[in-house]
Formats: structure tokens, C-alpha cells, sequence
């Protein structure tokens, strides 16, 4: 039975949606069916009709039955599916999923999602788990996992008007979505599947995993091994989150973002790997590298965008668009690199920003206002992990750690501001006296001097592999007080013009073609 036909259930089936009396145990028919189905293809490892089921099935039954509410409990559909014990996981984690995405969660239910995740994880980890999953639910396990941590830190933070028995309820699992567990999972997720030695040895012909997008055709499980992978994901979004930049970038380095992988495979996956890489490289002065992927991951999405029109995650695909045209900016305006910019790329973001960006270069008031509108529309929703103090007078903090971030992100474009200064003279000339750059600076030779050191350390940051990297489009050496202008070139590709130019040929004489003459 393909996926999708027990969709048209009969219509004098009455929908939750209008029903204001909630029955956890009530399972409708197409519910049974839909259940029935896919523990069924589950069992059969039969991976097509699983993400069928996953990705269009249940967001479909979602949109008709369930808008409202949510779906019926596991207690209901255990029957359908033999009690089988990692089904009820899986079906929970959708089930708290759907929760969250369309209703509010109560403190109580938040707990329970924690608890669930507990048990899949630990089934995961020790259990003998025998079935292939569609990678975007996998990958979908790990995003729900991190943003549902988000979520309850973001809650519990706003302690003004909690109830004594939210807070008593608090006290009591302290542990539910604690950072070292939602870390430790992670970790164990990503040692447990040897992800990192796999990798490597793909490298060496030895293995393939990215080939095969992680799947096992010889009859084995995908799921650990894809989870660790994602994982790696995982672990660099919760350091973003907790303003731990360069632990991030550490979590990733398995993951070559310069070739296709698996991580390219599930487009939510793909976004959300480029977005975080991005802004924790934005956050360490590693501008260039920032604005390469972020170039490359906006292309991608332009070319691509309307193949995923009708997927569950188009908004999110268009939201994360946005903030990274918005991040992307920021980055061309400390480090005005557009040469690394495609020209689609380029059309889009001036139409887009192309007024702010030319104010952003003037560094008053006005542009410092503007970096911080662009910041705090494109940054990730910072969080405070630690519990908060319950014998203190109880107020909210969930916007500290944004607050700081903020901060740190504003001294830093200030301490940019008389580097632009800099560049501005550096540009016009090819050498220059100390002297005479002094003078028309208007500062001492001395201040002059330690202005040239600041240019040169925050052009300058140290790469992943510890070595250091020039974000500078242009660059200089002094030597018997004279100073060399040294202007970086980006290496012009001539492929690329041509390809584009013969496109633009055969379409022309297509068109010329097609035209009958009189």
C-alpha cells in the first residue's frame, strides 16, 4: 500500500480541530491506518515509503485532523503497532514535535519531551536498534532536540511570572534539559557511532558513507551512525547558543563544508550547518571565510529554493535566507571584500541592503544602530543555561546572554572604525612616509604607529588550524619608516565568464531559431 492512500479517509470522520474536547485515547481511523503503516515499512526497513510517510503523510494528516491539538497520545496507538517499545519513542518524538510546533508546551510536557529523548537516545546508544530512517528524520531528531533545550532555557529564564507550582515543578527536575546532558548525548551520540574515524577513512578510500548519504545497503542500521553525524551539527549550534565560538568550529572540523555531504543531503541540515559555521567565523574576525560559505550556501538557495516550496520547512528555508543576506552584509561591511561575491548574490543583497550598507561605512550613531538592527535580526537566540537562583527576588534573564553578545559584537565594530580611516588612505597610495600619513590623519607618529598595529591585528585572526589568516583586502609592511601598500588580488576565473557567456549564446541563437522569417 503506497503512503499516501490511507490520506482520504472518509469524511464523516469528525476532525480534532473543531472538537474543543481533547481525547488523548480517541485514535481516528486514518490515525490507525497511518501508524499501522508505517511500523509496518519501519519493520521492512523500506526507507522510501518511511519518508513518504514522514515527510508529506503526517503533515498532511497534521493540516486536516490536527491543527489544534495534538495528536493522540502513545497510550492509544500502542495497540496498533504491538507495543513495540522504540516505535513509542519515535512516535512521541513526533508527537511532542508536532506539540511544539503548534500549540504551547506546559512545563509538565516539556519535562516528559526531555524524558522521551532520555529513552531514544539511550535505546540508540545501548539498545540493538535494526531499521534504516530517512536521513531528514534523523537529522530532524537532533534539530528538535537542541531547539527544544533552546526553548526551556529561554522558559525557565522568565521566572517574573512563574506559578510556586512551576517553580516547585523546577526544582524538583532540575535535571530536565541540563546543559552537560543535552552536551553529553551529543558527545556520546557522535563517539559511540566512530563518525569521526568513519570520515577518515573515507578519506582513504576505505569506507563509504557520504556515497551512499550514510545509508547501509547491506542490511545494517543507519540510524546511529547518521545521528552521530548530525550530531556533530548539534554540538556546533549548542556552542553558538552558549557564545562558545571557537568550540563550535572545533565540533565541525570532521566535516569538510567545502565538498558535498551528508550534511547537504537533508536541506534543513544544510542551512542550519552554513548559518551557525557562518556566525561563529563572523564572531571570531574570520570575515572571508564567513562571507565565502555564506556566498556559496545563498547561491544554493536561489538556484533551489522553489523545489522546496512545498515542503514543511519552506518558511524556515526563506527566515534563515534572510538572515544570512542580513549577516552576510555585516560581514561585507567590516571586511569589504565583494570580490568573494557571486554577482547574483550581490544583486540580491544590494537590492536588499544596498542603502544600509553604504550607511553602515560612515560609523556614527546612525550606522551603529544599523549593526545592531542587523545583528539582532540575524543572531541565534543566545541562551542562559544555568538555573536560576530561586531564593533571590525572581526576575527574567533570558535576554542576558544576548544582551552580552550584543555588546561584544558593537566593541568590536567600534574598535573599527578609524581602521576604515585607514583603508581609505592605504588605497590612494602605493607607498607612504609615516610622517606624512600622521599628518593627514591628524595624530602623532607614535598613535599613528600603534593605529597601523590595531589595522594589522584586526585584519588579521587565527584559522582552525591554529594558523593565521588575513581577512584584509588591503594590506602593508613598513620598512625605514616608509610604508608599502600590498593590495590582495582574488585570482580572476575565466571558467566561470565563459560558461556563463556561451549560456547566454545558445540562448540567443535558440530564440533566433525559433523565429520564422517572412
Amino acid at each position: 500500500m503506497a503512503a499516501y492512500e490511507y490520506e482520504e479517509g472518509s469524511n464523516n470522520q469528525e476532525t480534532n480541530n473543531n472538537n474543543m474536547d481533547y481525547d488523548p485515547l480517541f485514535v481516528p481511523d486514518p490515525v490507525k491506518s497511518f501508524v499501522v503503516h508505517l511500523y509496518r515499512h519501519i519493520r521492512e526497513k523500506n526507507v522510501y515509503e518511511i519518508h513518504q510517510m514522514y515527510e508529506t503523510s503526517f503533515h498532511t494528516l497534521s493540516d486536516r485532523m490536527f491543527k489544534d491539538t495534538p495528536w493522540p497520545s502513545v497510550e492509544g496507538v500502542a495497540q496498533y503497532v504491538d507495543n513495540d517499545h522504540v516505535f513509542c519513542l519515535l512516535y512521541r518524538e513526533m508527537w511532542y514535535r508536532h506539540l511544539y510546533a503548534r500549540l504551547s508546551p506546559t512545563l509538565k510536557q516539556r519535562i516528559d519531551s526531555w524524558d522521551n529523548y532520555c529513552s531514544l537516545f539511550q535505546v540508540v546508544l545501548h539498545g540493538v536498534v535494526n531499521m534504516q530512517l530517512p536521513n531528514q528524520w534523523l537529522w530532524d531528531m537532533v534539530d528538535e532536540f537542541v531547539y527544544q533545550f533552546q526553548s526551556f532555557c529561554q522558559y525557565r529564564a522568565k521566572m517574573k511570572n512563574k506559578t510556586e507550582q512551576e517553580i516547585a515543578l523546577l526544582r524538583q527536575h532540575d535535571q530536565a534539559w541540563n546543559v552537560y546532558g543535552v552536551l553529553n548525548f551529543l558527545q556520546a551520540l557522535m563517539e559511540k557511532s566512530s563518525i569521526i574515524q568513519i570520515l577518515e577513512q573515507e578519506k582513504e578510500g576505505t569506507e563509504q558513507f557520504t556515497s551512499t548519504d550514510g545509508y547501509d545497503y547491506s542490511g545494517g542500521s543507519n540510524v546511529l551512525k547518521v545521528l552521530g553525524y548530525f550530531s556533530m551539527v548539534g554540538l556546533l549550534r549548542v556552542h553558538c547558543l552558549l557564545g562558545d565560538y571557537q568550540t563550535g568550529l572545533k565540533c565541525l572540523l570532521p566535516i569538510d563544508i567545502t565538498q558535498q555531504g551528508v550534511y547537504t543531503s537533508v536541506i534543513g541540515s544544510h542551512i542550519a550547518t552554513i548559518y551557525h559555521y557562518g556566525f561563529a567565523n563572523l564572531m571570531l574576525r574570520r570575515y572571508v571565510e564567513a562571507i565565502r560559505e555564506f556566498n556559496k550556501i545563498l547561491l544554493y538557495i536561489y538556484k533551489t529554493k522553489q523545489y522546496h516550496s512545498k515542503s514543511p520547512q519552506y518558511e524556515q528555508i526563506l527566515k534563515k535566507n534572510e538572515q544570512m543576506y542580513a549577516l552576510l552584509t555585516v560581514c561585507l561591511s567590516l571586511c569589504p571584500q565583494a570580490k568573494l561575491v557571486d554577482d547574483t548574490v550581490n544583486s540580491q543583497l544590494r537590492e536588499k541592503y544596498g542603502e544600509k550598507m553604504s550607511r553602515m561605512q560612515r560609523y556614527d550613531d546612525e550606522a551603529f544602530a544599523l549593526y545592531d538592527e542587523l545583528f539582532s535580526y540575524a543572531c541565534p537566540k543566545f541562551i542562559t543555561p544555568s538555573a536560576p537562583s530561586y531564593e533571590e527576588p525572581l526576575v527574567n534573564y533570558n535576554q542576558d546572554a544576548y544582551r552580552l553578545q550584543l555588546k561584544l559584537f558593537l566593541y568590536e565594530v567600534k574598535q573599527q572604525q578609524q581602521l576604515s580611516v585607514v583603508r581609505t588612505f592605504l588605497k590612494v597610495y602605493s607607498t607612504i612616509s609615516v610622517e606624512k600619513l600622521a599628518s593627514y590623519m591628524e595624530v602623532d607618529e607614535t598613535t599613528l604607529r600603534s593605529i597601523l598595529m590595531t589595522y594589522k591585528h584586526k585584519t588579521h585572526s587565527v584559522g582552525a588550524d591554529g594558523k593565521t589568516i588575513s581577512n584584509a583586502d588591503i594590506d602593508f609592511y613598513i620598512s625605514d619608516d616608509l610604508i608599502h601598500v600590498v593590495e590582495t588580488k582574488t585570482p580572476k576565473n575565466y571558467g566561470d565568464y565563459f560558461l556563463r557567456q556561451i549560456v547566454k549564446l545558445e540562448a540567443v541563437i535558440g530564440d533566433m531559431d525559433r523565429i520564422k522569417l517572412e
